[in-house]
């Protein structure tokens, strides 16, 4: 393969790996137009998110599997063609359930281009520029979820939301034209192993159940939804089953034998709570903007693309620093210390907050994920066999939007009920005693009256907006609180990287991580 070859490889799988990770949060901002142009409830058209997200975590664990079974080559661009007719369903869908169908294989063909194109990147790359390809793809993984709700807000306000979806279709085209031109087997070709359907089995139906009740329980209230419990119970029996299996055949799905490697197994952990402090805030972030400070979804975007822009250079930094042979824990540290700083900032936000503040604090964010990504990614991979590279790697990249999933569900509990005990505080406080409540009434009713309103309507519009004043402020309460719990779970967490600090072992694969 000639150096133009070898880029343009390169750049196929990157733009494959940000249009998967892209469509994990594009569709956020534009649930509202959808669920009224399919007539169909908002709860309903979360299934949208669900399905997605249930499908990327059932087959990202097996592509190692998939790949060594199919070929590499085969299954890539297979899952290529996959995602990109899905898409083209999607934008073409006539009612929600349709929508929600192609939608789950679209996940299905998306699973495997975020492992895949890590661990071609990788093999791409020689020994002493493995930082660089740590990079690059961290720049991928990180892109992809940042830009998807400023697409998406500008595609919707814009055009239409079919088109989120039918954007994929010529990046998805010239993607596999590349690929069949440019994509070989691995150099170190994985055993073919006999088709392990009980794991496959155990894995889809655990992870299924487990995602469906993370996505959708705190919307039927946990565990007084009966289906809700039985989900529990289908995903702890499945999901224990499923590990006792694989630790016991002969040929598994997926390897669980690779998490003996102590650098992978940290930064699996790691990578979890990075996926949890990277999705939550992505989601949180634009709620509060549109919710509480009055965005436009556009609008909304367009804050977080000052974030990326510095988040690109400090990705470019990272690289450099890991290949002069900075530690990756000092830079692992830094990016916790940053992210936690976001999180102080925005819980102290107000609903006089100006775009400028939100945008600023949301770089610190952008600067700790870009600083997270590219030593997590080297880690876990960096102790194993060239053979178990694209497990490890999967395994890795399973536990990022496991974390996210995790998070995004506690999230929603969290605010809920914070929510609940702001509002019932702040409407105790409004009595007939409270003579600063009952003078901000006042002038309310007052107002009203002056506006051409009888006095007993002007006291209802008045008690109207006291309680919208109510639970606006309950709202921005709980998100401070929010931000603040994130914070929180990554100052409790720091610790972990203690772990690390002891020299590792000269790696066993091509892919070189610094002594530290």
């Amino acid at each position: 393969m000639n150096p133009l070859q070898r880029k343009l490889l390169i750049l196929t799988v990157i733009l494959a790996a940000i249009m998967e990770l892209i469509d994990i949060s594009i569709v956020n901002v534009a649930l509202s137009h959808m669920s009224g142009n399919l007539g169909a409830t908002l709860e309903d058209t979360s299934w949208v998110i669900t399905a997605y997200a249930i499908a990327n975590v059932i087959i990202i664990p097996i592509t190692s599997f998939l790949s060594a079974n199919l070929g590499r080559r085969n299954y890539y661009i297979g899952s290529v063609i996959l995602f990109t007719f899905c898409s083209f369903m999607c934008g073409h869908s006539s009612n929600i359930w349709m929508l929600v169908f192609f939608r789950f294989f679209q996940g299905i063909g998306g699973g495997a281009l975020l492992s895949i194109s890590q661990v071609v990147v990788f093999e791409l790359f020689p020994k002493d520029k493995q930082s660089t390809a740590g990079a690059l793809f961290g720049a991928g993984i990180f892109i992809g979820p940042t830009i998807g709700p400023t697409l998406g807000g500008y595609i919707t306000e814009n055009y239409d939301w079919p088109w989120i979806f039918l954007i994929n279709i010529p990046i998805g085209i010239l993607v596999a034209i590349s690929c069949f031109f440019l994509l070989t087997e691995p150099p170190v070709k994985p055993e073919i192993a006999k088709v392990d359907w009980i794991g496959i089995a155990l894995l889809a139906i655990g992870v299924g159940a487990l995602q469906t009740v993370l996505e959708r329980g705190e919307v039927e209230d946990w565990f007084e939804t009966r289906y809700i419990v039985i989900l529990t119970v289908i995903a702890a029996i499945a999901l224990l089953t499923f590990i006792y299996w694989e630790l016991t055949v002969d040929k598994p799905v997926v390897n669980l034998k690779v998490l003996k490697s102590k650098s992978l197994s940290i930064a699996a952990i790691l990578t979890f709570v990075t996926g949890f402090g990277m999705f939550v805030s992505i989601y949180i972030s634009p709620v509060v903007a549109q919710r509480l400070l009055s965005f436009s979804p556009y609008q909304t975007g367009l804050l977080l693309l000052p974030g990326a822009l510095f988040a690109l250079v400090a990705l470019k930094l990272c690289g450099t620093l890991l290949q002069k042979g900075v530690s990756p824990v000092i830079i692992i540290a830094a990016g916790f210390l940053l992210f936690i700083y976001f999180n102080w900032r925005m819980s102290e936000i107000t609903l006089e907050t100006s775009a400028f503040e939100v945008s600023s604090s949301l770089i610190f964010r952008a600067l700790g994920m870009a600083l997270l990504t590219v030593p997590l990614t080297m880690l876990a991979v960096s102790s194993l066999d060239d053979k178990d590279v694209g497990q490890g790697a999967a395994l890795n990249n399973m536990m990022r939007q496991l974390g996210g999933s995790f998070g995004v569900s506690i999230i929603n509990t969290y605010i809920a009920h914070r929510f609940a005990e702001h509002r019932n505080v702040l409407v105790s406080n409004v009595t007939l005693d409270n003579v600063k409540a009952m003078n901000r009434l006042n002038g309310y009713i007052t107002y009203f009256q002056h506006r051409g309103f009888a006095y007993n309507e002007a006291k209802s519009k008045a008690l109207k907006l006291m309680e919208n004043i109510v639970t606006r402020q309950s709202s921005l309460l709980s998100y401070r609180d929010a931000f603040l719990f994130v914070g929180l779970f990554f100052v409790l967490t720091l610790p972990l990287l203690l772990l690390v600090m002891s020299k590792s072992k000269k790696p066993k694969t091509n892919i070189i991580l610094s002594d530290h």
